[in-house]
């Protein structure tokens, strides 16, 4: 049986950098993958995809994290975390007040993750860059979004307390009964 966990939580929370120690503990991770799609648009002279179309952006975004899915499900890692999950894709289409198809939700049910851990905004670590641009405040306001999407889909949502990288992986391994 694979253990599905997702990291989760607004913009500049830390999951990535969470994401790569795991990663250098041998952990088997599935990496954010918004940044590459912004990037592709960018190359292609659409400077912020999500703002310009947030409904083409969270397609391209659904549709990778599917793919990501499908592709962990077939490996043989026992435990498998995800930098956001699929229901992040509705999450933030909730924040950002656009319309979409009913198969954002479909999907977000037929994927299921064992574990959804949420990483709260943390001002002291916040920055903005040219893929990240929200401010501190909608950060915020993206996190309840993010949590509310998961519990809505019954998921029991777990916050990562805010502390060094080292406590919050010893906390995730935890609470996923690694340690």
């Amino acid at each position: 049986m694979q253990l599905k966990v997702v990291i989760t939580g607004g913009p500049s929370t830390g999951k990535t950098t969470v994401i790569n120690a795991l990663i250098k503990r041998g952990y088997f991770c599935m990496e954010e993958i918004s940044r590459q799609v912004t990037r592709k648009a960018q190359e292609e002279g659409i400077e912020q995809l999500f703002l310009e179309d947030p409904l083409l952006f969270s397609k391209l975004l659904l549709k990778g994290r599917i793919q990501q899915y499908k592709e962990a499900s077939k490996g043989n890692e026992k435990l498998i975390f995800f930098d956001r999950g699929i229901p992040d894709v509705h999450a933030y289409m909730n924040y950002m007040g656009v319309a979409y198809p009913d198969t954002y939700l479909k999907n977000s049910r037929n994927y299921k993750y064992d574990y959804v851990l949420l990483m709260p905004p943390w001002e002291k670590i916040y920055i903005t860059d040219t893929e990240r641009y929200e401010s501190f405040e909608q950060s915020l306001a993206i996190y309840n979004h993010l949590k509310h999407a998961y519990e809505d889909l019954g998921y029991e949502v777990m916050e990562i307390p805010i502390t060094s990288v080292e406590e919050r992986i010893d906390f995730i391994l935890k609470t996923v009964n690694v340690l």
